[in-house]
């Protein structure tokens, strides 16, 4: 009999199988989709059903580069323990790979094809839920590209190469020595990791976010009892504060405080030879946004005595 499209993504709704071992189980049971769902859980494969309700906010962030090109993905797991895992870490770089291969943006590179096989990403990770044993999630992906330049990667508290629980890239445009642009951008990268700024420059912050600021500072000032026009002043003057803090090229220097992100690229150009323009940034914080669940051990057990 003839399987529809549509029985497919049920059973896969129903139990979290990908795709392929969907239609081989109901080609199995006659499209009988009870059955269908008990082939796939005598065969191990509908794991994933039991576990998807967890909370994956651990995992790793993987990085890959190539030239003037470089792509951040997040792949998230339920514990720590997995991302030490070396079965998990190699689908993080892949998937990092892929990234890099389809230009980068989360859904063309959840459905492009894993490595070495003819499933998608997406599905490749959900069929390792059942071999890993815990809920997997493949989260997001990002890409850098530079026409010249440089895109450089680093990687915080790396478990394995291009792997770690914080990734960053940071592209420069120069049509000077691409070495010592991608040596400066690295260092930026690494200064991003510890700063974690809101934007490249103060046009690119969001105008809510300044709005907002201004509102507390003028309010703040207010407090003070002095006239409007000095509390005008007061306000420009903690909002170039407010820049200095959470615009990137106007942060202070991690590696050299005395001077401003700007004032480094303006120095490392006389090493680059030639003018040089950081474009863009990225930052993947593993986790940064998930709501995890938080599991009061003495109410559990507490309700287990009453039973």
């Amino acid at each position: 009999m003839s399987i529809s499209a549509a029985q497919v993504k049920e059973l896969r709704d129903l139990t979290g199988a990908g795709m392929m071992d969907c239609k081989m189980a109901l080609n199995e049971t006659n499209g009988n989709m009870e059955e269908a769902v008990d082939w796939l859980r005598k065969k191990g494969i509908s794991k994933a059903d039991k576990k998807a309700g967890r909370t994956a906010a651990e995992g790793l962030i993987g990085v890959d580069s190539g030239v003037r090109e470089a792509a951040v993905v997040e792949v998230n797991s339920e514990t720590d323990f997995v991302a030490r895992n070396a079965a998990f870490q190699e689908i993080v770089a892949n998937v990092a790979k892929v990234a890099l291969a389809y230009g980068g943006k989360t859904e063309a590179v959840a459905t492009a094809p894993y490595p070495g096989s003819d499933k998608s990403v997406a599905d490749t990770i959900k069929d390792a839920v059942g071999t890993i044993g815990e809920n997997l999630g493949f989260r997001r992906s990002a890409k850098l590209t530079v026409e010249q330049g440089a895109v450089a990667t680093y990687v915080h508290n790396a478990v394995a190469d291009g792997l770690g629980k914080l990734g960053v890239l940071v592209a420069i445009e120069t049509s000077g020595n691409a070495q010592p642009a991608n040596a400066f951008a690295r260092q930026v990268a690494m200064h991003v990791a510890a700063t974690n700024p809101m934007a490249l420059t103060t046009e690119e912050l969001d105008p809510a976010a300044v709005e907002r600021e201004k509102a507390i500072f003028a309010d703040q000032a207010r407090q003070s009892g002095k006239p409007e026009a000095i509390i005008e002043k007061m306000v420009e003057g903690r909002l170039r504060k407010f820049y200095e803090e959470v615009v990137l090229l106007k942060q202070a220097f991690v590696l050299n405080p005395d001077i401003t992100v700007e004032k480094a690229l303006q120095d490392a150009e006389k090493e680059i030879g030639a003018p040089a323009k950081i474009t863009a940034y990225l930052r993947f914080a593993l986790g940064e946004g998930i709501e995890k669940d938080e599991t009061d051990f003495a109410a559990e057990v507490a309700a287990a005595v009453k039973k």
